[in-house]
Order: structure tokens, then sequence, then C-alpha cells
């Protein structure tokens, strides 16, 4: 290991590849070589705080050091949106992107760099941002020697499992996350990093093909959805470790990855302000382990007092996390004492709710969020099925489902205080870093952009079943018809059609809808079942809308071969 901020002035390194792109490494002494050029050019800037916004692995690399060997302060958005980015406007004197990076190395190629000029302070400021449950970004200040702490923290845990290996990542580097594990990380331990990134298991496979070992830094939104794509169980060799951050991954998910692997993922529990706290293999237990050298304890109101190097003091920081301590030091998570919410008059947790949930068999995930109804507030559960939820959702209907869901929390908890509405999806909204904001589970109870609200959703290979409501203020029913409203069948048939976009991508080709029949009125406020089934062979996606035990239309859409 080499302290982050003596990485420049290494020896023995030479050619070692730092980053991987396929058949082409990018080497050590490149790096340096780039690094020194960007950060002579970048003396001669006006201002002290850059924002770095580069999607390049690579390039971020160079960029970042470049930046702390020329004595800036990288200012790292969480997104490289352009009105993302604007809004930070407070936060920066400047911004660094690809351009002005290509500038940069070519105004500092000519300046060989020296070993004074690539000194940097241990102590150097960056500043990153995190959104935490509300949506709004919040700039965290760290300083390099606390990255530096972090990392050597994962290598006394890790190192050896993971020894060469090259780093696969699907996760971003604007983020504490995939910076430590995508960047830093490897850096120090001279461990090379990927520069893409990879969302599925085809692109980890031929990856995988060229570089041997590895392992996969991930989400749980990620892990959750590769076993059902294609290729997931076939990945060979095994990566060394799969990683997982952002929040909990689904026991059944954990459970899927030891039937393939023989392994679960390692899951790191922390948070930007915080750095790693803990980590788990749901193979073993669902409790959280202290990382080495993590000192963790429960405070007078039962949240998690963590004290750690990665904090840059000495003291106790109170988290606002809930944990319980079993008698083996460990801790379980129960729930944000900051989302603890009045229903009714009566005091509820939703992440106490959504443990007692996660209980039941049919729950594989679920998230609650408080939506203000007109007079009260109310919580809405959104959640993940099983198999066996899905099975039951598909013989019992969304309705008896609830019943039994409720009934199932009401052992713990009074009735007004349960979640009265429901939506059963395929996924939780997380975005991009593995982070589920409350705003996106509130929009699942809303009408979507395309009209109707998406109340629940089953699967198998080749069918989807859906339940939506069709709310009665929906722009089509104006003028369609006066005095006797109905929904338009064009709107039904757009519907599916977007619907089986979402299995089948190929539908977009659309050529014709074959063998269409509209047998009875949609009115207002109807809940509507619809079903798709896909015939591959044929290139066709039959369709069934049916208002309770009556069809309404049904059809056939025919899409073109793929180009």
């Amino acid at each position: 290991m080499i302290a982050l901020h003596d990485l420049l002035l290494a020896h023995g390194r030479g050619d070692a590849p730092v980053c991987r792109d396929g058949d082409a490494a990018f080497g050590f002494d490149a790096f340096v070589a780039q690094v020194g050029a960007l950060a002579a050019a970048l003396r001669t800037r006006p201002g002290t705080r850059v924002a770095l916004c580069c999607d390049d692995a690579w390039r971020f690399a160079c960029a970042l050091y470049g930046l702390l060997a020329a004595g800036k302060e990288p200012v790292i958005p969480a997104s490289a949106a352009p009105d993302y980015v604007a809004g930070l406007s407070d936060a920066y004197d400047a911004v660094l992107d690809g351009p002005a990076l290509d500038a940069l190395v070519a105004a500092g190629a000519s300046t060989p760099p020296q070993a004074a000029a690539l000194a940097i302070d241990a102590r150097a400021p960056l500043t990153l941002f995190t959104s935490g449950s509300s949506g709004t970004p919040k700039a965290v200040r760290k300083t390099l020697d606390q990255f530096d702490a972090e990392v050597r923290t994962l290598e006394a845990q890790w190192g050896a499992l993971l020894g060469r290996a090259t780093v696969l990542a699907g996760v971003p580097h604007h983020h504490i996350y995939g910076m430590l594990f995508r960047v830093f990380w490897p850096l120090a331990a001279g461990r090379p990093f990927d520069r893409a990134i990879c969302a599925d298991p085809r692109q980890l496979q031929a990856r995988i093909a060229r570089y041997g070992a590895t392992v996969v830094v991930s989400t749980p939104a990620q892990l959750s959805r590769w076993p059902d794509l294609p290729g997931f169980a076939a990945l060979a060799p095994r990566p060394a470790a799969f990683f997982s951050s952002g929040g909990p991954l689904a026991a059944a998910s954990a459970q899927r990855f030891v039937a393939a692997f023989g392994a679960a993922p390692l899951e790191i529990y922390g948070s930007t302000e915080t750095g790693g706290i803990a980590w788990r293999s749901q193979a073993r237990t669902d409790a959280w382990t202290p990382l080495p050298g993590i000192d963790v304890r429960a405070g007078e109101d039962g949240a998690l007092d963590v004290r750690s190097p990665h904090l840059g003091h000495d003291r106790w920081h109170r988290t606002d996390d809930q944990a319980a301590f079993d008698g083996h030091g460990r801790f379980r998570l129960e729930g944000r004492l900051d989302r603890v919410l009045k229903v009714d008059g009566k005091r509820v947790s939703p992440g106490e709710l959504e443990g007692r949930l996660r209980l039941h068999p049919w729950i594989a995930d679920v998230a609650l969020a408080p939506l203000a109804a007109a007079s009260r507030q109310r919580l809405g559960a959104l959640v993940v099925l099983s198999a066996d939820g899905d099975d039951a959702l598909r013989r019992d209907g969304r309705v008896s489902l609830v019943k039994a869901l409720r009934r199932h929390l009401a052992a713990w908890f009074d009735t007004v205080v349960l979640p009265r509405h429901w939506r059963f999806h395929r996924a939780l909204p997380f975005d991009a870093r593995g982070k589920l904001q409350a705003a996106a589970v509130a929009r699942a109870f809303a009408p979507r952009a395309e009209g109707f609200e998406l109340l629940a959703e089953t699967a198998t290979a080749d069918t989807r079943g859906y339940e939506l409501r069709v709310p009665r203020t929906l722009d089509h029913f104006a003028g369609h018809f006066p005095g006797l409203p109905i929904l338009p069948g064009v709107v039904q048939i757009d519907w599916a059609v977007r619907l089986a976009a979402g299995f089948v991508p190929d539908v977009r080709a659309l050529v014709s809808i074959d063998q269409l029949k509209f047998t009875a009125p949609v009115p207002p406020g109807a809940v509507l079942a619809l079903e798709l089934a896909h015939d591959a062979a044929r290139r066709r996606v039959s369709f069934v809308w049916r208002l309770g035990a009556r069809t309404c239309a049904s059809g056939v859409i025919v899409y073109a071969e793929a180009a």
C-alpha cells in the first residue's frame, strides 16, 4: 500500500497497469506523466475550488490527482448534468470537464513533471455531495488522509482476497463508494481498475474473459436484477468478490448469489460523512460487523454511534440510524430515527414497518413513503414481491394480497398507522448511485407520464400482467364523450405498446395491430388488468384488457425484426 498523498512519488511501479480498457492498458508511468501535465497547466489557472465533471474513470483519476498536485480543491458533483452542476455554482470557482481536460493536457505536455511538483499535502481537501433522503445536494468536505485511512481499512479486511484482481464496476465514481472502490483503493494497492462501467452480466463476462481475476463493485439495485439476465450464472472465472453499497441487499437476492457462486455479495454500510462503518455477508448472517479499527455503540436514544479514523477526528459521531446489538458486537439496523412520523396522532417509524414487512415470505424488498392526503398523512408501501409473492398476486389478486400483508403487520402495529396505499412493482426506483430517494418512492403512487396509475405488475419469462387505475381527471376523457366519458381505444393501444416495450424493446419497431377488438367501454376511475404474452418466434405480443371479469379490448402487436 502506498499513501494516497505519496502516490505520485512512488518508485518501482513503472508500467504496472493502473487502468485497463479491453486489450489496452495505461501504466503507472503514463498516469504520472498525464497528472504532471495537468498539474503544470492547472497551476496557472485562477480559482481554487474546481468542479471536476468527467464520466471517464481514467481521465477522472488523472484530473483528480492533477488538481491535488496543483494545490487545487477538487469539488465532485454527484452528477455531471449541466443543470445539476449549475445549481452548485456557489461551491466552486471553475469547472473542469472533458474538453477543458483535453486542452489542459495539451498545454502542459511540454513540461516534464518534477518530483517537487508532484508532492501533495496529506490533508488536501476534497468536497463531495450527498443528497441523503431529501434529494437536496449537501456538501461534505473531507481530507485526503481520511480517504487514505479508509483504503487502508479496506485493504486490511479484503486485500488478501482480492490479490491482483482487476476492479470492474457498475457504479460511477462521483460519490464516495465509487471513488473509494474504483479509484483510490486500486491506486493505493497497485490494483488495476477497468475504465468502463459494466451494467449487465454480458459486459462483465466480456471483461472477465480479457482480464481473468476480477472483483465487481456494484449496488443492490444491479445485484438484484442481474440473476434474471442472460449469462449471470455462467460468469467465469468467478469474480473474487461482489461488493455492494448504497442500501441493504434483499435476502432473496443474496441467496441467489450464494446458489450461483457459493458466496453472497460483501455489503458495505456507511455514508459520505462517516465513510465505511461495517460489512456483512448474508451467507453467514444478516447482522453488520464493524470494519477493522471502527468502534460502534448504541446511543441513549438507540442511535448508532461511530468512532472512526475515517471521520477525521476521534470523537463519537451520532448517526440517524437506529441499531440493535447482539452479544457478538454486531448490530442490525432498525430504521432511520429521522424518519419517525405521526399518522393519526400516533408515532411510527417507516423503517420499522419496512423491517417487519421484509420478514414476510412474499416480500423481496419494500420502501415506505409518507403521502399527503387532503386531510391527513398516510403511508404508501412500494413492494417488490418474491417469487412466492408473485404467485400469490397472480392467484389471489392485489386486494387479497394487501389484506394478508396488513394482517401480518397488525401483529406489531396499531392498524391506524399501517400503509393505506400499496404498489407492487418489479423493482424499487434506485438512482445511479444505488440511492433510494423518498421523492422517487412517492412518485410511484402518482399517475405516470402516460396517464395511468400502475398498481401492480407480475412477470414470467414470456408474459407480463399489469393492474392499473384510470384517473378520473385523465385528459383523454375530455370530449369523449360529453355526458358519458369513456377511455379512447387508441389510448388503450398506446398503453399496451408502451408497457410491452418494457420487456420486449423491439416492440417500438411497430408494424401493425392485428385482430383488434373493443368489446366494452372503460369509464373514469376504472381499475384495469392488462395481460401481455410474447411470441418471440413470430415477433408478436398479444394483449387483453379486462375490467373485472369482462374483456374490454384485445389485439396483437406485430413488430419488425431487429436491425
